[in-house]
């Protein structure tokens, strides 16, 4: 089977921004395999090129040119079959390097960061003195060589020196040279070198742990698959034209993408601007909404989708408002009272008062019926009030019966906590406290300003902030989708230390849009109502890209067997289309 049906197909598969790559990767194996073109019965078979090759280098040992080498073992097993006229072979019976030196005068020096390894060449290489010379500065190398990094060597750092320098280049010891004696062509070596086959021998091949590496003679006794000169010449002009077409593959969807994007942009560009006709706005957001979701195709912009629904939400813009709402002035008033007749009733102190909220400083306009709070006038808000941790005292959390919750359960929540790290017993609750089940946690250190509210009734340390609800609330689900419109604001208090964190002054300052009690629970109704929509998109999404590498892998796999499509492949073709 040829490649032809894969093309054809690509449309279908290219979604998925690994398509491109895997399809560069399966050219390369098609190429080494003998199987990107048709073999010519009359091109010269690989063992007289291996021959010629041979007798070539006994020519250049004789006159020193360069050095001998110890005889290195056939390749007694194939990796895999081979066309009649193509043989196994080792890396150096086919190349020789050419030797070392010391710079004596100023030099063109090429080591991993001269390398451009998606063109495969020597791009931007820097000219230095000799007394400037690296000591890894040594190696030979000219035109037509191919330099391979045996350091890290899956970075796949392969390059062909494709022009002369001046002056002249000298290669890092990093790098294994490969002069293929004009009887191996440089691009089919870098071909080779880039296949998937061969970063598999590579891989294995590999020693060392902070820098893994291919020794010398390892590097040497590499097997490679060698097809006759001429159809060395038809592979490497196949594949180039292969890779242009990728190129073209590629530039097309980024062009496309970049098409989407701008397109996404300016849909929840216009989403957050003010619109001085609230019904017009809800109707305009909804035909966006509508419009968003064939755009979507990438979980980033299911990300921003979702940012954006809370910030029309907590901005009064994505549900109407209602005259007869109670205001939400009212509400804050009826708490405040609240407390005080607690406070006296229990001969405690008053909380001490927020300042006023000056009009001019808040964030943004409100709608009639909102007014900015802060979360002490919300109800309980303060920290955790243990000290401990289950590393540093484990007696507080052994034959534990009440949920400790750690700022990771907080991070992992999803704005529901349903996980804690350990258990306190009884020693460890007397110094701590617990907070009921509907208390919303506030992270403060590690995870700055990640939310979740408790699905069960739970302690947690000083390093998380909570708050209980007053009673006139239903619950804390408002409060926390706004806490994810604010947490790159809130970010930004961290100081610049190793140990980030905010306090609770930070979080206690934070102005809060507060809308009427019933419209609060129309936001949220609504809020959640939309969150469905995106998790069908990310489920949606989810699928067509499974699908789509279903479909890639199967013609992958089809072409490199040269199969036919069986029905599954077919099947896919039409859920793709």
């Amino acid at each position: 089977m040829s490649a032809n049906p894969l093309l054809a197909h690509y449309e279908r598969t290219a979604d998925t921004s690994d398509a491109i790559p895997r399809i560069r990767q399966f050219i390369l194996d098609l190429a080494v395999r003998g199987k990107l073109i048709k073999q010519d019965p009359n091109d010269e078979p690989a063992t007289e090129l291996l021959e010629r090759i041979a007798a070539e280098k006994a020519r250049l040992v004789k006159i020193k040119q360069i050095r001998k080498r110890k005889p290195l073992p056939e390749v007694d097993e194939s990796p895999f079959d081979l066309p009649a006229s193509w043989r196994w072979t080792r890396m150096r019976q086919i190349t020789s390097d050419r030797g070392q030196t010391v710079p004596s005068a100023p030099f063109t020096y090429i080591d991993v960061t001269s390398i451009d390894k998606d063109d495969g060449i020597v791009a931007a290489p820097k000219v230095l003195e000799a007394n400037a010379a690296p000591s890894r500065a040594r190696k030979i190398a000219v035109k037509g060589d191919v330099i391979y990094s045996c350091v890290r060597p899956y970075l796949l750092n392969v390059a062909v020196i494709d022009k002369d320098f001046d002056p002249a280049p000298i290669v890092s010891t990093a790098f294994a040279v490969l002069n293929g004696h004009g009887m191996v062509l440089p691009r089919y070596l870098w071909i080779v070198l880039r296949s998937p086959f061969m970063i598999e021998c590579a891989e294995e091949s590999m020693r060392g742990q902070a820098y893994p590496a291919i020794n010398d003679s390892d590097f040497s006794a590499l097997p490679v698959p060698l097809p006759p000169f001429a159809e060395q010449q038809r592979i490497v002009a196949r594949v180039d034209e292969l890779m242009a077409l990728c190129d073209r593959l590629e530039e097309a969807r980024e062009k496309r993408e970049a098409m989407r994007d701008r397109l996404t942009a300016a849909s929840l560009a216009r989403l957050n601007r003010p619109d001085p006709d609230p019904q017009a706005f809800r109707s305009h957001a909804a035909q966006i909404l509508e419009t968003l979701a064939p755009l979507t195709n990438r979980p980033d912009q299911i990300k921003a989708l979702r940012q954006t629904v809370l910030n029309l939400a907590v901005r009064g813009r994505l549900v109407p408002q209602d005259t007869n709402d109670e205001p939400a002035s009212s509400l804050l008033k009826r708490i405040a009272a609240g407390k005080a007749r607690r406070a006296i009733a229990g001969k405690k102190k008053g909380e001490k008062s927020n300042s006023p909220v000056n009009v001019d400083d808040s964030p943004f306009d409100l709608p009639v019926g909102w007014t900015w709070a802060r979360f002490p006038e919300l109800g309980v808000f303060s920290r955790g009030k243990s000290k401990h941790r289950p590393r540093n005292d484990r007696i507080l959390f052994e034959d534990g019966v009440y949920p400790f919750v750690q700022t990771g359960d907080v991070a992992r929540s999803s704005g529901v906590i349903k996980s804690f790290t350990s258990k306190y017993n009884e020693v460890g609750l007397a110094q701590s406290a617990m907070w009921p089940a509907g208390t919303l946690c506030i992270t403060i250190a590690a995870n700055i300003a990640d939310s979740g509210i408790l699905s069960f009734d739970a302690c947690f340390p000083d390093s998380v902030v909570g708050l209980i609800p007053a009673a006139d609330f239903q619950d804390a689900r408002y409060f926390e989708y706004f806490l994810r419109t604010v947490k790159a604001d809130l970010l930004e208090f961290a100081p610049s230390t190793t140990q980030k964190n905010i306090n609770l002054g930070i979080l206690s300052a934070v102005l809060i849009p507060l809308p009427p009690l019933a419209e609060q629970r129309r936001i949220v109704t609504k809020v959640d109502e939309l969150m469905v929509l995106c998790d069908r998109l990310e489920t949606s999404l989810t699928a067509a890209v499974t699908t789509r590498r279903c479909l890639l892998d199967a013609l992958l796999h089809a072409t490199l067997s040269r199969e036919a499509p069986i029905a599954k492949e077919e099947s896919l073709l039409e859920t793709t289309a």
